[in-house]
């Protein structure tokens, strides 16, 4: 599927702006997959949800969130239908609402949880739920580019690159820790292991974050020096248009080096799982924001944390911010190894490959890397 598919299915010629049933209708089909999603996983836990997040979930609240989301389709897909001349939107939402209700709707009895694997359909519902919730209403106030709108030019692919990069989330969690775990049985120090372990989490965790960030600017630069690696990466840097979706394009295999030999000194420094946990999670969100089109600037926070601006910098289509930026968290490191680049009130031009190309399309950019080596 692409952007000329979506288009031909649900496009036409009428406004967009707020009032003409277009911000109703694209929310009621968002709801209404996210509602459907969720009566599937409370049909077939054991097969789509993860096994430890299973122990975890509240599932009474789980339900409300479901049922929020069907209703929130069936009722925006009602009003979208009454406001567009062109029915297809607010149809599409309501019927993926409805289906929804006729599978079981909520109140749906929870199926087996026996199973010890899943493919972790339950972390991609809720990752795209409150990233979306999150980061689609900054872009739409406060836009660096007013005329990008959500649904520019090769959104479909990357909304394939988050599908096809946070569904099997079981599988690449295990590939990304088992390096890490057969290092940690060769090369721990356990007195390390154990007085960094035995830090209270208020001090753990930002020294994960910082240590963290050292180890990846150090693999971020070798794929930006090492042709092999940057054959891989180069699919990252292939956007021309900078948005919170935009940050999933990665190539597999950037993510499975990258995430496994982080994961590595971290395991051997002793961070414990809450740590590592909660320094997941807060890297996936740092890391989306840094990509997101979002206009304000916080200039007494430049300096020491990245914002969008420096790291809109990072991917410039521009000679002289070739292989600048590479600390995903603190600009000092940038400072540090002599790569910082930050103009002084000044955002890059465009964005994308200096000097190469890459093919369009999720599949096509999957054989790419493959093709040069």
């Amino acid at each position: 599927m692409s952007d000329e598919f979506f288009e031909k299915l649900f496009g036409d010629s009428e406004p967009t702006h707020m009032g003409t049933g277009w911000i109703s209708g694209t929310s009621s089909v968002f709801f209404g997959m996210l509602g459907l999603g969720g009566v599937l996983t409370l049909h077939f836990p054991g097969l789509l949800t993860l096994p430890e997040a299973r122990a975890v979930y509240p599932v009474d609240i789980i339900r409300i969130i479901i049922q929020a989301m069907i209703a929130a389709a069936l009722v925006l897909g009602f009003i979208s239908a009454i406001l567009r001349e062109r029915k297809v939107l607010g149809l599409t939402g309501g019927a993926l609402g409805l289906i929804a209700v006729l599978l079981g709707g909520a109140s749906t009895p929870l199926g087996d949880v026996g199973s010890k694997v899943g493919i972790g359909f339950d972390w991609f519902l809720l990752d795209l739920l409150v990233m979306t919730l999150v980061f689609v209403p900054i872009e739409r106030l406060w836009p660096r580019h007013p005329e990008q709108g959500t649904f520019r030019p090769e959104w479909t692919t990357d909304a394939f690159y988050f599908v096809a990069t946070h569904l099997p989330a079981q599988l690449t969690t295990f590939a990304i820790l088992l390096p890490a775990t057969f290092a940690s049985k060769w090369f721990a120090i356990p007195a390390l292991m154990e007085t960094v372990g035995g830090l209270p989490f208020i001090l753990q965790f930002p020294l994960a974050i910082v240590a963290a960030d050292l180890f990846q600017y150090a693999i971020h630069r070798a794929f930006h020096k090492i042709s092999f690696l940057w054959s891989f990466h180069a699919v990252h840097h292939s956007i021309k248009t900078m948005d919170w979706i935009a940050g999933s394009r990665s190539h597999f295999v950037d993510i499975l080096i990258t995430r496994a030999l982080i994961l590595i000194p971290m395991t051997l420094l002793g961070f414990t799982q809450p740590v590592m946990g909660a320094y997941l999670l807060f890297v996936a969100f740092h890391a989306t924001f840094s990509h997101t089109d979002f206009r304000p600037r916080t200039r007494w926070l430049e300096p020491y944390f990245v914002t969008c601006r420096y790291h809109h910098w990072h991917h410039a289509a521009d000679p002289e911010a070739a292989d600048v930026n590479f600390a995903i968290h603190f600009p000092f490191i940038d400072r540090l190894f002599g790569t910082y680049h930050l103009p002084e009130d000044a955002w890059p031009e465009s964005y994308g490959l200096i000097g190469s190309s890459m093919p369009k399309g999720f599949f096509r950019q999957f054989v790419a890397p493959f093709k040069r080596g």
